[in-house]
């Protein structure tokens, strides 16, 4: 039997046994696919994406867009081409947009749709209308936005009538360190008159201002990189977008073969953006063996490639300023440090509560059911390692990151793991369990 196994009924089974050995590549970086047919759609000309992700929730974006009248095609599944007219190319929709599980289309879709002159209607599943969407909607009501809501306009469903005149540039000191809420202002301020700026609290990821810059639109940065600004009403103009491979999901391969004893993986082609390389910081302070080389830059985008090797490691405390650096990645993160010496304090990471799930809930609630030492906080979590894991049947609650963490778990948990609901997988990481498979067996 096969060490890992996917059932019909999208359940991931998976038993210990060979160490992780060889060369893959990852999907393509999620954020900037779902920028990539974001900004393509608002220039002029033909946009060509290259190593697109085809997971759900981008496929989402590109399913809104053409709600929206743009012409995408989609050739193979990893390309895309993209037919912008400019934002007046963008014409209101005969039917609600629906953005699945994506949060990413709902926050940056709400701040472009708050910038065109006609109504829409914006959703998604039953987590998306959970997720709180006031620190996104606050913003754009500030800048004059005609945004209707659940609760008071924090929750989707969202209704939108966009602006028939310009909207008002605004100066935002945001709350929150995230991205989404900065690329929300941001994209707003394309049809804003003047300058829109948005300041943080840490630095969040930046794919928005380098994609922005490129596709034409002036961008501006403080010295210290927590204010980015953008003027109103740039000309953008289509580009060639070869996306990286994504290092939240290189992470579950990078963590995997530093736990399991005599793996060594060469990781090809991954973003290795600063402002999201925080997993091979934490990697390393924790003992791990992580090398970057080949590092250049791809369409302004740090690239590198990744080589790691299996290795002892030792608990660490993670917090501050690298949180929104590898918010994404702390649950494998987790998963690392249930195999590392000693504990290891995850905290600041209150934004965890509000992704796809409650992650420091969720992963506390499975990873226990393995046997794990680990203490909920309010803000993260404590885990201390060295517990013999054993393997359980465990839920994924439709979370991918959740379901791939857990079954990197399972790599090391005596007996059989079955992560149920690992459809979810799909959403950022298709064919995540066959190449698990792979990477075993050629070992």
């Amino acid at each position: 039997m096969n060490d890992v196994q996917t059932a019909a009924l999208k359940s991931l089974a998976i038993r210990p046994g060979l160490p992780l050995r060889g060369e893959t590549e990852v999907p393509g970086d999620k954020s900037i696919s779902h920028r990539a047919v974001m900004f393509g759609a608002l220039a002029r000309g033909v946009t060509r994406v290259h190593r697109f992700l085809p997971g759900q929730d981008c496929l989402s974006t590109i399913d809104c867009f053409r709600k929206l009248g743009v012409r995408i095609e989609q050739p193979n599944p990893s390309e895309v081409v993209v037919y912008g007219q400019g934002p007046g190319g963008l014409k209101e929709p005969s039917e609600v947009l629906d953005v699945g599980n994506s949060g990413t289309t709902i926050r940056l879709m709400t701040g472009i749709l708050s910038g065109l002159p006609f109504f829409s209607i914006v959703t998604g599943d039953t987590s998306i209308r959970r997720r709180p969407m006031g620190r996104v909607t606050r913003p754009l009501l500030e800048m004059g936005a005609s945004i209707w809501g659940r609760e008071n306009a924090t929750k989707a469903p969202l209704a939108i009538n966009g602006a028939s005149m310009a909207l008002e540039a605004i100066h935002y000191n945001s709350p929150v360190a995230s991205a989404q809420v900065k690329s929300a202002v941001l994209l707003a301020g394309l049809f804003a008159e003047g300058c829109t700026s948005v300041r943080e609290p840490l630095v969040s990821r930046d794919h928005t201002e380098r994609m922005l810059a490129a596709f034409g639109a002036k961008i501006g940065r403080s010295e210290d990189r927590l204010t980015a600004s953008v003027e109103g009403f740039p000309e953008l103009r289509a580009q060639e977008v070869e996306v990286p491979g994504d290092i939240s999901s290189a992470a579950f391969l990078l963590v995997a073969a530093s736990i399991v004893p005599g793996s060594e993986l060469v990781l090809y082609n991954i973003g290795v953006n600063p402002t999201r390389d925080g997993i091979i910081e934490v990697l390393r302070a924790m003992g791990g063996d992580v090398q970057v080389e080949n590092a250049r830059e791809v369409a302004g985008e740090l690239v590198a490639d990744l080589i790691v090797r299996s290795a002892s490691l030792k608990g660490t405390t993670i917090g501050g300023a690298i949180i929104p650096r590898l918010i994404d990645e702390l649950p494998i993160i987790a998963v690392a440090a249930l195999f590392a010496e000693g504990t290891t304090e995850i905290r600041d990471a209150a934004e965890m509560r509000v992704k796809e799930t409650d992650r420091i809930a969720v992963m506390i609630r499975e990873l226990r059911k393995l046997g794990a030492d680990i203490e909920e906080r309010p803000d993260g979590m404590i885990i201390r390692g060295g517990a013999a894991l054993r393997g359980a049947a465990t839920e994924s609650h439709g979370d991918h990151r959740v379901a791939m963490a857990l079954a990197v778990a399972g790599l090391l948990a005596e007996g059989e793991t079955v992560i149920n609901d690992a459809g979810s997988i799909d959403v950022s990481f298709p064919g995540f369990a066959e190449l698990l498979e792979r990477l075993r067996r050629r070992a």
